[in-house]
């Protein structure tokens, strides 16, 4: 894909129009320009309103975004939750919530999420979001309002390029099989399905489930099982490349906490963990394959320290997302949208 160029804008400051260019400027970590995601794009004068400038350059910002796959915005008036709050819903017009969602975290807007409340100590590994429901974003911002005292990076990794470095028999089997994700819902299993469907009545999640392509088990005492098989491989709807697009290593029990993952198989055994995948027939993934996938992801992962009021956009089917451990406190928000239909 050829580098995108500039779109001229003009805005009005004092007496003198200046151009877009001349109001940002652009960067790599590392000074590392070969199409190495994020594209840090920062104001070379004061009190430049990121809003305001976005929605004047939208063409640009998404030209870039489909080139890099993820932009960094830093430097700009970004600095407690309404700030943000007002950033999301002048520039995502549809906004997404998270149904099916898996992990634990708050909601503060109808727009703005906190990130992943999983313990400090825990990573989060690199994933796309949603990207096992039929409808998931094909947007994601975070802004980091509270720094961690050490570590809480946001790693990042082109799975455009993660794609190519799976090997193509590894890629043919998944293609032929698709992965299953099982999930177990109920006291100590994972969060409530409540909270998962947003629902209390099983009528809604039964009907939900048939509608999704999910296999419901009532397993009593109020506890759930669900299945549901998905392929790993999606095209982008713009571009149209092939991208590694999926949950399969995340929610592996491999990603687990050696010790934890000790104790869960000890307490409820494989079939009653919080969630596992497997081939979408059934079968166990094998390590090796796990691994290699894994190598894949750590290849192409980037990492940077948050500044405070950094705001990261991320083309969510090219770009997967984690979070690393981290000490002190640290509150990042988030907020998705533009769905994408399976």
């Amino acid at each position: 894909m050829k580098k995108p160029s500039w779109k001229k804008k003009s805005f009005q400051l004092g007496s003198s129009p200046i151009s877009a260019r001349e109001i940002v400027g652009t960067s790599h970590f590392n000074g590392n320009e070969n199409g190495k995601l994020p594209l840090i794009i920062q104001p070379t004068i004061p009190d430049v309103d990121l809003t305001g400038w976005y929605k004047n350059n939208e063409a640009w910002v998404e030209e870039n975004l489909l080139h890099y796959g993820g932009l960094l915005f830093r430097g700009f008036n970004i600095g407690k939750q309404e700030d943000f709050n007002r950033f999301i819903q002048e520039v995502c017009p549809q906004v997404m919530t998270y149904k099916e969602g898996a992990t634990p975290r708050t909601k503060l807007s109808e727009q703005v999420y906190t990130s992943t409340e999983f313990p400090a100590s825990q990573r989060i590994e690199l994933h796309n979001e949603l990207s096992y429901v039929h409808n998931w974003p094909r947007k994601i911002w975070f802004c980091s309002i509270k720094n961690a005292q050490k570590g809480g990076e946001t790693p990042i990794a082109d799975v455009r390029n993660v794609y190519k470095r799976i090997s193509e028999e590894t890629r043919a089997r998944f293609v032929e099989k698709g992965w299953m994700l099982v999930r177990n819902f109920g006291e100590k299993l994972g969060l409530p399905w409540q909270d998962v469907f947003q629902t209390d009545s099983l009528k809604e999640v039964e009907e939900y489930c048939e509608n999704h392509g999910i296999t419901l088990e009532f397993l009593g005492n109020n506890q759930l099982r669900t299945k549901q098989v998905r392929p790993t491989e999606e095209i982008h709807p713009l571009t149209k490349e092939p991208l590694w697009f999926n949950h399969m290593v995340f929610w592996h029990e491999s990603s687990l906490d050696s010790q934890v993952r000790e104790m869960l198989l000890a307490e409820f055994g494989r079939d009653r963990l919080p969630f596992n995948t497997y081939y979408g027939d059934g079968e166990q993934i094998e390590d090796e394959v796990i691994a290699e996938i894994r190598a894949a992801y750590q290849a192409e992962t980037i990492a940077f320290p948050w500044e405070e009021g950094d705001v990261l956009m991320l083309d969510n089917m090219m770009v997967a997302h984690g979070r690393n451990s981290f000490e002190g406190e640290r509150k990042v928000l988030v907020s998705m949208g533009e769905p994408i239909q399976r």
